[in-house]
């Protein structure tokens, strides 16, 4: 059934199913819990999960993978693509690697598909936990830490390496001495946070964009009600009966991270596929939805005594 998603073409020359099963939530129900909703998954059809450090879900999924080969739902691991992101404690020259090796010990895997630098932020080290202290905020090394991440790449540690919410500015700079260049940004986007900038820049520089909160979720710390609750969305929607703004994010040529562990929305988040689109019409009036980021991070990243003082800084203008 997984062969029903497309895939991308990473600029690393790998294969990347462009609907991903995003594993952050909180509170965080029990491994048994995950482990069942992520075998729901795979039997659903779905072939790319998104975890992280900081999620505290790499070790059920791993769990959730040994189990599915067991039973046959897929035939080896390599039917399966593997993403996971270096928190910010660990944005550190020497703490990549380890970094990386630790994840792989808790998902029970040899190699991640995909790793990503989670924020170009770098804390403190200490206790990996969200929202962290603004006084633990440093200077981040972005050329120390992409070279730790290249590292990961030619160890076998990871087929492919990106970022993830990184601004154009920041693209740029991570490009002028990348090696090997990010494969994946992994942002914000949805209908009420567009993204065109970032994707015409990504485009032109070869760099796959990925949708986080691609519906605009609504949790405790991000996200906004304006997708869902947008009266154009709900027009178009009803006419088409499909998950619209799954499907304008993959006409934009992005890949989407959705959060479902419900087994029925996990089927329709997989219905943005086949033989239909969103007519001139429809994408004039999507253009017209107000915009607004959803997560700012002004709580968390911006600090009189941190290296972003403004939210100015930390997005480069592109707020």
């Amino acid at each position: 059934m997984g062969e029903n998603i497309p895939s991308v073409v990473l600029s690393s020359g790998w294969k990347m199913p462009i609907v991903a099963l995003g594993t952050v939530t909180q509170p965080l129900p029990p491994p048994q819990v995950l482990i069942s909703v992520y075998l729901n998954a795979i039997e659903v059809g779905y072939r790319h999960f998104d975890t992280a450090a900081l999620y505290h879900t790499e070790e059920p999924l791993g769990h959730a993978v040994a189990e599915a080969l067991r039973r046959g739902l897929i035939g080896n691991r390599e039917d399966l693509f593997i993403t996971s992101k270096l928190w910010c404690i660990d944005a550190d020259r020497d703490l990549v690697v380890p970094a990386l090796k630790n994840t792989l010990q808790k998902l029970g895997l040899e190699y991640v598909d995909l790793y990503l630098v989670h924020w170009p932020v770098r804390l403190k080290k200490g206790e990996m936990v969200f929202p962290f202290n603004s006084e633990d905020l440093l200077p981040f090394d972005m050329r120390g830490t992409w070279e730790a991440m290249e590292e990961c790449c030619r160890l076998g540690l990871a087929k492919s390496i990106g970022v993830s919410n990184f601004s154009c500015k920041k693209l740029s700079q991570l490009l002028n001495h990348a090696t090997i260049p990010p494969a994946v940004n992994q942002v914000e986007m949805n209908l009420a946070w567009q993204q065109r900038k970032l994707i015409d820049f990504c485009k032109e520089k070869g760099i796959h964009v990925s949708a986080w909160s691609p519906l605009g979720a609504n949790g405790a710390w991000w996200g906004t009600t304006a997708v869902m609750d947008s009266p154009i969305l709900k027009d178009i929607a009803m006419a088409k009966g499909k998950t619209v703004a799954l499907r304008w994010i993959y006409e934009q040529g992005a890949s989407v991270v959705v959060k479902s562990f419900n087994k029925g929305r996990m089927k329709e988040n997989l219905q943005i596929f086949g033989d239909w689109e969103l007519s001139e019409e429809d994408l004039n009036k999507i253009s017209q939805i107000p915009q607004q980021r959803g997560f700012p991070g002004e709580e968390l990243f911006v600090s009189a005594n941190g290296p972003y003082k403004s939210l100015d800084e930390l997005w480069d203008g592109e707020i």
